[in-house]
């Protein structure tokens, strides 16, 4: 036979589970009314990855590959070039010349954008990347770029005269 200790011990907690779910079903609903109004994200949310630019209108990219050798999915590839004298991509040696990433194989853990040190790739708050056709879910460096700030112009390095001597 059961102690009477027990009875009321389950008795109490059984009280305090419906007293809860009364709170509950007492308190207003939170509806969010998308796609009619934009939602409401949190500061932390890893949406679609955005590649930045610096106050120059450079890309922030230098092509050290840190971000594709911290990516557990394997869905970052990326092409380097050099900078040249007469164009100037980066504010490093080398830019990316071709970056992709296959969101149908990213996780969005973050661990690209933590590996950056020039912080070129932060994840953004775009989140309808949903799509029939997989061939669109892999985004390249055109659709992930910063567009260049109004107003700024990137700087255009001349070529080193050369002397006559």
């Amino acid at each position: 036979m059961a102690n009477i200790g027990e009875v009321f011990g389950a008795a109490s907690a059984v009280v305090k589970g419906m007293g809860v779910t009364l709170k509950e079903m007492m308190s207003p609903t939170v509806t969010e009314n998308y796609p009619d109004e934009p939602p409401v994200l949190q500061e932390r949310f890893r949406g679609v990855h955005v590649l930045q630019r610096d106050e120059y209108g450079l890309e922030k990219c230098v092509a050290c590959f840190l971000c594709a050798a911290a990516c557990p999915a394997n869905c970052i590839y990326i092409e380097a070039a050099e900078n040249t004298e007469q164009t100037r991509i980066s504010g490093g040696e080398r830019y990316a010349k071709a970056y992709s990433i296959d969101y149908n194989r990213c996780i969005f853990c973050g661990f690209c954008v933590e590996a950056c040190p020039t912080d070129a790739i932060t994840h953004g708050h775009g989140f309808e990347v949903a799509s029939y056709n997989t061939s669109t879910l892999v985004k390249r460096k055109e659709d992930m770029l910063v567009p260049i700030p109004a107003g700024v112009k990137p700087p255009v390095i001349a070529p080193a005269e050369s002397s006559g001597h």
